[in-house]
């Protein structure tokens, strides 16, 4: 049986949307130490050096990247994450992509 990336429980939410690198990575350590193994933090990015640096990360210290994708394009930084819409809006401001990954801490 196979687990959907929808049924997977998140237990820390980590919200870098205007940050730039390393200010993503810095954070993305700090929650993974607190982390216990196995549980899955979900990261939201506005930056796209982390379409490099997380996969990176995750390869090299042995954590499981369980999903990376594009949620919007062309966002507003200040938009709330709550209220984007992937369906595209011609009227409103626009300027950044939003990136979210699931990552899974390696067990002990």
């Amino acid at each position: 049986m196979t687990t959907s990336i929808t049924d997977t429980s998140i237990s820390h939410h980590l919200d870098t949307q205007g940050l730039i690198c390393p200010e993503p990575m810095m954070m993305l350590h700090r929650v993974i130490r607190k982390a216990d193994s196995g549980e899955v933090i979900e990261i939201l990015a506005t930056d796209p050096a982390t379409t490099r640096d997380i996969p990176n990360f995750c390869r090299h210290l042995g954590h499981e990247l369980l999903a990376q994708e594009t949620l919007a394009e062309n966002v507003s930084l200040d938009t709330d994450p709550d209220e984007i819409k992937v369906d595209s809006d011609d009227t409103a401001p626009m300027s950044v992509t939003l990136y979210r990954y699931l990552v899974k801490k390696k067990s002990a």
